[in-house]
């Protein structure tokens, strides 16, 4: 790759075009989805972090068409898998096929191998499988027999997850949770939203053709390589990096909780404020855009104490509280 040059703002051309680029996913997006720039948002800074995202919200929200949408204005390879109780690891990583023609194993790639992984109602399916995703999340590899078998980069789990029904699921563990870099709650929609999608299924909207729908490729690996690179290089203070020690280290301390945020979550949101930051045009980071991330990238690695649950408090509302109490730098 060329070097970057630089224009009078300061800013390196490749950095530019990679943040234009990615700005433009949510026009492109907003073909085929509609208001969820929140979860847009959520699913780019966890690409620029090279981390993963849990979606949680009721049937029929758009989860699904969200990933598959973001793939397309990508031109980044996705698969889908849905996960249902006797859904097996194998069935996710691969597995070794015998061939009797060559009377040898050979391995057969699971859909794990791919760009943006949709795990589809991960939390339906047992622990054993739920955890054949920890070495995929964490090491971005697969071992299979022995032999590890690296994935592609980019490499994104995408999960999903209805939070009203139980019966039937198994709730994933902290250790398996704590893989997840943001948690995104995709809400119901507007009255507003809600009449423009039924608008555009009346029009003819199919949501299996997003190419029909005039979705399009913005932007590719190349601009996400560029992005990442501008990424770490945001620049962030001492006191920064003491008000994100300060946040975390307060959820600890809270009565509320039996589980408070580990250094992980606290790596976590430090990571996710530089992208954020980067991603509205500033090459550092300040304090709201800590609080900006906060609440997706800490809620699901806290516990909260059961009498707490049964006073109506949430896991939000004990992480606004502590934004409301910690200090915040100058």
């Amino acid at each position: 790759m060329m070097d970057p040059t630089t224009d009078d703002a300061g800013n390196t051309g490749d950095a530019g075009t990679a943040r234009a680029s990615l700005e433009a996913l949510r026009t492109e997006i907003a073909k085929a989805v509609v208001g969820q720039d929140p979860a847009v948002t959520g699913l780019v800074v966890a690409l620029l972090c090279r981390g993963h995202v849990l979606l949680e919200g009721v049937p029929g929200v758009a989860k699904t068409l969200l990933v598959r949408a973001l793939a397309s204005a990508l031109e980044l390879d996705t698969k889908r898998v849905q996960f249902t109780p006797d859904l097996m690891p194998s069935d996710v990583t691969g597995s070794l096929v015998y061939d009797t023609r060559t009377a040898e194993f050979s391995f057969q790639p699971g859909p794990v191998f791919t760009n943006l992984l949709l795990a589809d109602e991960i939390n339906r399916t047992p622990p054993k499988t739920q955890s054949s995703l920890l070495e995929a999340m964490e090491e971005r590899q697969v071992t299979v027999d022995g032999t590890p078998r690296p994935l592609p980069d980019p490499f994104l789990v995408a999960a999903t997850q209805n939070p009203v029904e139980y019966e039937g699921t198994y709730p994933l563990p902290e250790a398996q949770l704590d893989r997840f870099l943001l948690k995104l709650t995709i809400p119901l929609p507007s009255r507003q939203d809600e009449i423009d999608v039924l608008t555009r299924h009346a029009s003819g909207f199919n949501p299996r053709d997003l190419r029909a729908a005039g979705v399009r490729p913005v932007a590719g690996p190349a601009d996400l390589e560029a992005a990442r690179a501008a990424v770490a290089k945001t620049t962030v203070s001492p006191e920064i990096t003491a008000y994100v020690v300060d946040i975390c280290r307060a959820t600890r301390e809270s009565p509320s909780l039996t589980l408070g945020v580990s250094p992980r979550g606290a790596t976590a949101l430090l990571a996710t404020s530089r992208a954020w930051a980067w991603l509205t045009g500033r090459d550092y980071v300040q304090p709201d855009d800590v609080k900006a991330l906060a609440l997706p990238t800490l809620r699901h690695r806290i516990q909260l104490r059961p009498e707490a649950e049964m006073e109506g408090v949430t896991a939000d509302s004990v992480i606004n509280a502590i934004l409301a109490h910690v200090p915040v730098p100058r």
